[in-house]
């Protein structure tokens, strides 16, 4: 199956977080979207990677993804390794998306960056014929996508462009709370963490909210390339 869009992650829950409202919108207008989450978490305080992986279903449910897979590689060692790399390679080539996302190269956490840094590899790699893969014994062939975005995390950064995600704010929201073991529950006895603190929530409604707002809209999600995008000027305004 090929793809329009890849995701990577670094755990289960990232993309949700980030770009969940965009996923949906793609998924509403009959785009094949796929997630591929690099590790399955086992390293958080909260949750197990069994039940991390049952949380990350439901939410591919709730977004309608055509693709949820992990490469688990284990968490807290994302490396930059010839290993960890062919993964990601066999992964972009087998599914032969158009656009790929992945976390932006500044954050507080050190898997968000590590992943960051391999899958800009992957997309210089997956490109080069010399560099041989298989998936499932098949030869694969190369293959580099069109562009690559990188996704807001924790840090911020300034927008290259910013989605609109007014009308799948809520659907966004609905595929974070699948992970029941990662954010706020008042009858969890589990540790807090970062992101299970009552106020995390309602910063990534905050955030939204802003960056909707710095394009006259509702809700908005930023994303960033390192490469000048192309504006469609003559059917932008056709549009309107």
């Amino acid at each position: 199956m090929n793809l329009d869009v890849l995701i990577f992650a670094a755990h289960p829950d990232d993309a949700e977080l980030a770009m969940g409202g965009t996923i949906a919108k793609l998924g509403k207008n009959n785009l094949k979207v796929g997630i591929i989450d690099l590790t399955r978490g086992e390293l958080g305080t909260r949750g197990t990677a069994e039940t991390r992986q049952r949380e990350a279903f439901n939410a591919a449910l709730v977004l309608k993804t055509s693709v949820r897979e992990n490469l688990e590689i284990p968490d807290g060692d994302i490396k930059n390794s010839k290993e960890n790399l062919m993964k990601a390679v066999i992964a972009i080539r087998k599914y032969k998306p158009k656009i790929v996302f992945a976390p932006y190269f500044n954050d507080r956490h050190p898997d968000h960056i590590d992943a960051s840094h391999l899958i800009k590899r992957a997309m210089f790699s997956t490109g080069l014929s010399k560099i041989k893969t298989f998936d499932k014994e098949v030869p694969q062939n190369h293959y580099r996508p069109e562009k690559l975005f990188y996704y807001m995390q924790t840090y911020t950064f300034e927008p290259t462009f910013i989605v609109d995600i007014s009308d799948t704010f809520d659907l966004k929201m609905k595929a974070v709370e699948c992970y029941g073991t990662q954010f706020h529950n008042p009858k969890s006895k589990e540790p807090e963490t970062f992101i299970s603190k009552p106020e995390f929530l309602n910063y990534i409604k905050s955030r939204a909210e802003f960056y909707g707002f710095s394009i006259g809209k509702i809700y908005g999600e930023p994303f960033y390339c390192e490469e000048k995008i192309e504006f469609d000027l003559v059917n932008s305004l056709r549009k309107n």
